[in-house]
């Protein structure tokens, strides 16, 4: 199956939809190479819009970026926590609080008779930020968020999903942050 446009080329580890979007929007900041396509309306515009955050017509204005991105580090706090880290702070979780105030899903009924809840139509970033919120509730309820986690690296903290048995994953590739640290934590032990 080919990904969305919206998921980052490199990604190896991707979470089930919609749970994809979240891992998707919290990895538009790129630690390796200092890429961040929410820095500025005109990089993050096209990736907005690609995975369905803002409409097609929609202008995205340096405030509401400004709040987009506090809004994906407290997700990543959230991924932190989920990989065996620190549970959020109060400040970490403060822009998730403003988001959820400011947000008001409607309750629908799909073609099937599923009751669905939805954020008002996408037009604005808000909007699709809320709908980010509504995933995270759908896959706690649905017991699969605990498997979103961010990289133990600290260099890196990119989020991928945990497909491990034991889900006892740490690193977003063994092969790199996960052979780095534990080299790292070697060298620290033996001196």
């Amino acid at each position: 199956m080919t990904p969305p446009s919206w998921v980052h080329p490199q990604e190896t580890k991707p979470a089930p939809p919609p749970l994809l979007l979240v891992q998707s929007f919290v990895n538009t900041w790129e630690a390796e190479t200092a890429t961040d396509l929410l820095a500025s309306p005109d990089s993050a515009t096209p990736w907005l819009r690609a995975a369905g955050l803002i409409g097609g017509d929609a202008a995205v204005r340096p405030a509401e970026l400004r709040q987009a991105r506090e809004v994906r580090e407290s997700l990543r706090a959230l991924l932190t926590h989920n990989a065996g880290g620190p549970r959020p702070t109060a400040e970490q979780l403060a822009p998730l609080h403003a988001l959820a105030r400011r947000g008001r899903p409607r309750l629908s009924v799909d073609p099937g008779g599923r009751m669905l809840l939805d954020p008002q139509p996408r037009d604005s970033l808000t909007a699709g930020l809320l709908g980010l919120l509504l995933a995270v509730r759908d896959a706690q309820q649905q017991g699969c968020w605990p498997r979103l986690k961010a990289c133990r690296n600290p260099d890196c903290r990119w989020a991928f999903f945990d497909r491990s048995h034991a889900h006892r994953g740490a690193w977003c590739d063994m092969a790199t942050c996960g052979n780095m640290i534990k080299n790292r934590n070697f060298r620290a032990r033996h001196r």
